[in-house]
């Protein structure tokens, strides 16, 4: 007769409700994304398409729309839109287009022209940082405005 195994059931805490975009092959260095990236990363998610619609770099329209889709992502899947934040942005190489470009006496020189896989993911906080206030917060100012009065 085998021993009968306890099976314990352990509670863990559910994880951060998170969604990603990812736009590949963007025609744009790396390096360039990232200095566009850096200023959302941590923000929360509509100040972020904001500060990128205010900025004069190729790559903040390219990372506007990617953001646009992980918010639609996680609109999709049931998250509070108020709620989001820039958790992740990752501008990564991806192929490179290798070109030349002639010079003298028979020379040539080489030309790289780099594209970037860009990844952003925003998750769900705890705090609502636009629109209307959360149900519970409004019955309690409703009870305060009762009792004031």
């Amino acid at each position: 007769m085998a021993k009968e195994e306890k099976k314990i059931k352990t509670e863990t805490a559910p994880s951060p409700r998170k969604v990603r975009a990812v736009t590949k092959h963007l025609r744009i260095a790396p390096r360039k994304m990232r200095i566009v990236i850096d200023t959302i990363r941590r923000k929360p998610a509509f100040e972020a398409v904001g500060i990128l619609m205010l900025l004069k770099k190729k790559g903040a329209k390219m990372a506007v729309k990617t953001l646009k889709s992980a918010i639609a992502n996680a609109k999709n899947l049931g998250l509070n839109e108020n709620r989001l934040y820039v958790s992740d942005a990752r501008a990564d190489g991806g192929p490179v287009f290798k070109r030349f470009l002639t010079r003298s006496m028979g020379r040539a020189d080489k030309i790289l022209k780099r594209t970037t896989h860009l990844t952003l993911e925003v998750r769900e906080g705890f705090k609502v940082w636009g629109g209307n206030a959360p149900e519970d917060a409004k019955a309690k100012n409703k009870k305060k405005t009762a009792a004031a009065a």
